[in-house]
């Protein structure tokens, strides 16, 4: 069995993380939650559910999961497998069973959980969200064929092919700058379908019109960047 580790980037998800930590399945090794300098009960939430609770104090997804990803580096016995996965309950944390399995059972590199309309909750993805993720994919197949639908937070990759992408990404642009790269570097990928529900809170990125409109800067800026590199 592979040694496969998560990682959660979560900010003020003291109402949610130890639901989400409980639903993780037990092939998992590690739960990884980095409190993103959350100023709620969050961080002895998720120690008290049997996570490994890192701080970062810079805010940003991006700056959450490299942290998590240098608490990794310093490991001497590494993973096989990273799932990463949001803090807020809107992902199915038991469905991380059907995301590894392309990795394990067919050697795919990396796999997406897709939100597709039929299997989402009625205003769990608010129309920016929607809109934002039909762009984003659209131009990631007009530039580079790709053939991704969604740019959903639930997704796991073989962890040497991660650490070979380079991420570099501090904040909303994490997401697509993983799918842009592994395009780039010729990694094979499949979307697998997930369930998705409303969120517990509020979403930090979504859920303000200031965080809809730095999101769609960064992700487009992302995709525009490979485009013509």
């Amino acid at each position: 069995m592979p040694n496969i580790k998560v990682i959660i980037p979560a900010f003020n998800e003291a109402d949610s993380i130890a639901k989400v930590i409980h639903d993780i399945p037990e092939i998992v090794s590690e739960v990884i939650v980095v409190s993103n300098n959350s100023t709620d009960a969050t961080e002895s939430n998720a120690k008290n559910a049997g996570a490994t609770v890192l701080k970062e104090e810079r805010m940003g997804y991006g700056y959450a999961c490299l942290k998590g990803m240098d608490y990794i580096s310093k490991q001497e016995i590494k993973p096989d497998i990273l799932v990463f996965l949001d803090g807020d309950y809107s992902d199915f944390p038991e469905e991380l069973n059907q995301i590894v399995q392309p990795i394990i059972k067919n050697n795919i590199d990396f796999v997406i959980g897709a939100r597709v309309k039929e299997l989402r909750e009625s205003g769990s993805m608010t129309p920016q969200q929607i809109f934002g993720n039909w762009l984003a994919t659209f131009l990631m197949k007009l530039f580079f064929g790709a053939k991704f639908t969604d740019l959903g937070p639930f997704r796991a990759i073989k962890y040497e092919k991660l650490l070979a992408l380079n991420m570099v990404d501090k904040t909303y642009g994490w997401t697509v700058e993983m799918q842009l790269k592994a395009l780039k570097q010729k990694l094979s990928y499949v979307e697998i379908p997930v369930n998705y529900r409303n969120r517990i809170g509020v979403s930090k990125v979504s859920g303000t019109v200031k965080g809809s409109i730095m999101a769609g800067v960064k992700i487009l800026g992302w995709i525009f960047k490979y485009s013509f590199k």
